[in-house]
């Protein structure tokens, strides 16, 4: 598989985007607000990482992952630690399908 350029990077994250954005929501669905005082939306923690996890992914692989996935530890704009957790990804994708490339 040979690497996109930022060209193709770009034309890939916007077809995605829509689909990753549905998955995120769905698995952010009941989760409070992150709670630190820092926190600059109502979104939970993880939400941004686990967003730029799956985008990437997908533009690696054309595909949507399968399993549980570890979402490495983070940190906040200020460098405050964010736990890592784990994603059951055949749960949060249910019905969602990637567009072909």
């Amino acid at each position: 598989m040979t690497t996109p350029d930022n060209q193709e990077i770009s034309r890939l994250e916007a077809m995605y985007r829509p689909v990753v954005e549905e998955i995120v929501e769905r698995w952010a669905a009941g989760k409070p607000p992150n709670p630190s005082p820092a926190a600059t939306s109502d979104k939970p923690s993880g939400y941004f990482r686990l967003t730029g996890y799956l985008l990437d992914y997908v533009i690696r692989h054309h595909a949507l992952p399968e399993g549980l996935h570890r979402m490495p530890e983070g940190r906040d704009r200020f460098g405050a630690l964010e736990p890592g957790f784990v994603v059951n990804f055949d749960q949060v994708t249910g019905d969602s399908a990637l567009p072909r490339p």
